[in-house]
């Protein structure tokens, strides 16, 4: 294997190439570069000193080197590195970052010509990156009866079924903001109840009252429940916080009970038996429960808001975890079509103003949101259309639905409209956030661009976070079959949501023995942490041992 070359650009008084090349192995090649001249270093002795230290061990030093420009300092057959690293990278003590980012908008986009170009060869070293913690999947306590259970949080949810509370009132999370900004507007025409989201677990019976299209049992995360007999006051502050939201929750799940039995029997028996839990999907799991609640008002717009989970693909705008709003109107059957044409376009107004307020210099506002009526002639899909990307992202995105159907739900004077919104994709779509993950992220530099009630265009702070690309190729077991969403679902559980994209590469049949075998490109990139090529390494390794309980047999 030949020795690995590397290239250190815009090195000030050279104390990282200094650095480095102690930790290097003795055959690999190291060229550090400055731009300044060696005149203008003679009277600074660190720079004096890191200079002797380096061509002690035989490092090639040049000056003048333009990092902008590496095309004009290189001939051709002297361009082939492994490694290029431009630590911190400024163009002076009082700059400023305006010009700070030109020079790395420049550094990346000219210096990169194709006799420059090296898969990975690109390593950036941010001071303010936030360093990457694996989070650890949390373990809830609930009590049924006198009988206490636990349950571990799904990998894949790591850290987000614990509520954040953005939709409280003491927080500026955007996703509020767009929430009581819709919810406000709407108020205008309609009386308004709101009413408070429980903890998002639920028996599976109660998944039967959503309409076909809406609920996809492969798509829910199922939760399995472990009798616990650990010591009450040995639990900490957070997990006794999570425990009492759960003793209120499984008050209000009323388990069917059967006459004549013992209750803790009895309990036992029902959650190991026909009730089986799972996280909701969506908010419209309580839509029957509202409307037959003694307090429902018909003619008033009730309001449910809260987190909901739902396994998906890896894609830019798929989210495993998301605030729903979900809004239920009960009206008398002649004034349905009225009604309803009011609300939905009274939405519309207003998700279209939302939209203009961060609209891109430039960009005109055609057609934003539509009403796709669906095969049942009665239900809705909203689609709305990002202005916020420029014209290179022209889609539209589903971000809600509007059912009318009966839902199971039978009134002889009254009919129903539910609307439910994705408030996180709305969020995205306004802010002109192009990542799910940063409206889940801890970066304090996020929330800081959140003012309460104010709207703003998102000012990215990770510009080029690097990426790791692995490839992946397994033999499927006919007989079980292969399920892709699994895949993915494994893919986020082990990644920690590090991985943005899974491209299908090929399908290959063995001509003799006819087995089949699939080819998957994976990429790792963090939205506002720093990753490393060793912890990716990592995650890939434990990746190839965990999808193999999806019946593939790795190549």
């Amino acid at each position: 294997m030949a020795p690995w070359r590397f290239l250190l650009v815009g090195e000030g008084n050279f104390s990282f190439a200094a650095a480095l090349s102690e930790t290097l192995d003795p055959n690999s090649r190291l060229i550090a570069t400055c731009l300044q001249q060696p005149a203008d270093l003679a009277r600074d002795p660190g720079a004096q000193k890191n200079l002797v230290r380096l061509r002690e061990r035989g490092t090639e030093v040049r000056f003048g080197v333009d990092c902008t420009q590496l095309a004009k300092a290189f001939e051709p057959h002297e361009r082939d590195f492994d490694r290029i690293y431009f630590n911190f990278p400024h163009c002076g003590r009082k700059a400023g970052v305006a010009k700070n980012r030109q020079l790395l908008a420049e550094f990346f986009q000219r210096s990169q010509d194709k006799s420059f170009h090296v898969e990975g060869a690109l390593n950036h070293i941010f001071t303010r990156s936030l360093p990457f913690e694996v989070s650890q999947a949390r373990i809830f306590r609930v009590k049924l009866g006198d009988q206490w259970f636990s349950f571990l949080e799904p990998e894949a949810l790591a850290g987000k079924l614990h509520s954040r509370n953005f939709l409280e009132p003491s927080s500026c999370h955007p996703t509020r903001t767009i929430n009581e900004k819709i919810i406000a507007e709407l108020g205008t025409a309609f009386s308004l109840k709101r009413l408070k989201c429980s903890f998002p677990l639920l028996p599976q019976r109660d998944t039967s009252v959503l309409p076909s299209g809406i609920y996809d049992a492969r798509s829910v995360f199922w939760i399995s429940l472990c009798e616990d007999y650990s010591n009450d006051e040995s639990l900490t502050g957070e997990t006794v916080q999570g425990m009492e939201d759960l003793l209120v929750t499984f008050s209000e799940l009323s388990f069917p009970r059967s006459p004549e039995r013992d209750g803790k029997e009895e309990i036992r028996e029902r959650i190991y038996g026909q009730a089986k839990l799972c996280l909701r999907s969506s908010l419209l799991v309580y839509a029957q429960a509202v409307i037959q609640a003694p307090g429902f008002l018909p003619g008033f717009l009730h309001i449910l808001s809260g987190p909901v989970f739902q396994k998906c693909h890896i894609l830019p705008f798929a989210m495993p975890a998301f605030h729903e709003t979900l809004f239920i109107l009960g009206v008398n059957k002649n004034q349905k079509d009225t009604c309803l044409s009011s609300l939905l376009d009274l939405l519309k107004s207003i998700l279209d103003r939302l939209l203009t307020q961060t609209l891109l210099e430039g960009s005109k506002l055609s057609r934003s949101v539509e009403f796709d009526l669906q095969p049942n002639g009665k239900d809705c899909i909203i689609y709305m259309k990002s202005h916020n990307f420029g014209p290179d992202y022209d889609k539209d995105l589903i971000i809600g639905s509007v059912i009318t159907s009966a839902m199971n739900m039978t009134h002889e004077d009254q009919c129903f409209v539910f609307v439910s919104l994705n408030l996180d994709l709305v969020t995205m779509l306004v802010w002109g956030i192009s990542d799910w993950r940063i409206l889940w992220t801890f970066d304090n530099r996020f929330l800081k661009q959140c003012v309460p009630g104010k709207i703003e265009p998102f000012k990215s702070y990770s510009l080029y976070p690097p990426y790791y690309v692995h490839d992946i190729s397994f033999w499927l077991d006919e007989k079980q079959g292969f399920d892709e969403l699994e895949f993915h679902t494994v893919a986020r559980a082990v990644s920690q949501d590090t991985v943005i994209s899974i491209q299908f590469l090929g399908r290959f049949q063995h001509p003799e023995t006819e087995r089949v075998s699939l080819c998957y490109r994976l990429t790792y990139q963090a939205c506002d942490k720093a990753l490393t090529k060793t912890q990716v390494a990592s995650m890939q390794f434990q990746f190839r041992k965990e999808i193999q309980r999806l019946h593939v047999t790795l190549r």
